[in-house]
């Protein structure tokens, strides 16, 4: 797969609830596989499913370009620690746009791997916003959701005026 294959905001699957994985079989794997080539042709440092058009509950993560990727399916937070901070966050799916979000610097996660094995993993910081940010994607949560109306206003006109730009 490739870049192409990226659903661009406002594509109305990027807003629903991506369901969870049940079936541990080739069929996960291979959207693994889709997922994860993607998000190295797009540069990006996480990708959910739903990103795809696939609302399967499947992220992948690489902080570093050529680092193994990470890959969590059915994630979910199991605590958050109270103290937030601001990170920069965007979207493949909204290019060029990027906003402050303030995340928890600490989360602790559940997950399964690809055999459906549990896991949990604790992140801090940077990672843990990133993990937010694309558990937040698989529950239909755009990233400008999590921004004040004034600056998700902001980003959407910043937006709208770079598509018509390319267009």
């Amino acid at each position: 797969m490739d870049a192409r294959s990226l659903l661009i905001y406002p594509d109305p699957r990027l807003r629903q609830r991506a369901g969870a994985v049940v079936d541990f079989d080739e069929a996960l794997r291979a959207d693994a596989n889709d997922l994860t080539d993607v998000l190295v042709a797009v540069a990006a440092l996480g990708l959910a499913l739903p990103h795809i058009g696939r609302l399967r509950r499947l992220v992948v993560l690489r902080m570093e370009p050529g680092e193994p990727t990470s890959i969590y399916v059915n994630p979910e937070i199991l605590w958050a620690s109270p103290e937030h901070a601001p990170q920069t966050e965007g979207s493949v799916s909204m290019p060029g746009i990027a906003d402050t979000v303030d995340r928890p610097v600490q989360v602790q996660v559940r997950y399964q791997d690809l055999d459906g094995v549990f896991h949990e993993e604790e992140a801090n910081d940077f990672r843990a916003a990133c993990l937010l940010h694309e558990i937040d994607q698989l529950d239909g949560i755009f990233w400008i959701d999590r921004l004040s109306r004034l600056r998700r206003d902001r980003a959407l006109k910043r937006f709208a005026k770079a598509r018509r730009a390319t267009a």
